[in-house]
């Protein structure tokens, strides 16, 4: 049991960093970006007998912390557009085309994957491995974010990306 603890106490020292920083890319919030990171270190220790024998553990808990971020996006999304139909705000002024607030601005699993890809420099197989999807949802994905960050930023899209 010691040796487990162990081994789970150095998995978390080398991957809580990496994990928390793919989910603040997604969030774009330090604070709940941490949270969900160790809700999903939480969710590992409750699994990690079993989840220390898989290939990649690493994916798993990015996995897990990637669908919480993901799971909070679309509830804060559901919420504030309650809050607008009781009391809609006043028209705003038009969209910052700064990259961090164009990526924000995309759907959550877009967001994922751009995260993976441009920031976190992940190969295709990786993030389909981090995604558990296909190798063509990740694409896909990849594929009309770079589209709407184009619209955005008001860039001509580029065809020499996968």
């Amino acid at each position: 049991m010691a040796e487990l603890d162990e081994e789970y106490t150095w998995f978390y020292r080398a991957e809580y960093a990496a994990v928390a920083r793919t989910v603040y890319l997604i969030l774009h919030d330090r604070q709940r970006a941490e949270d969900v990171a160790q809700e999903a270190f939480v969710r590992l220790l409750e699994h990690w007998r079993k989840i220390s024998r898989y290939e990649r553990p690493d994916a798993w808990v990015r996995r897990v912390a990637i669908r919480i971020a993901v799971k909070t996006l679309k509830r804060e999304r559901m919420r504030s557009f309650l809050e607008r139909a009781v009391d809609p705000p006043p028209p705003s002024a038009p969209a910052d085309v700064d990259l961090m607030r164009a990526v924000a601005q995309l759907p959550a699993q877009q967001r994922a994957a751009v995260v993976l890809f441009y920031f976190e420099d992940r190969p295709i197989a990786e993030i389909v491995d981090v995604l558990h999807r296909s190798e063509s949802a990740a694409k896909v994905w990849l594929h009309r974010a770079r589209g709407r960050l184009a619209d955005l930023l008001g860039e001509e899209v580029r065809d020499d990306a996968p």
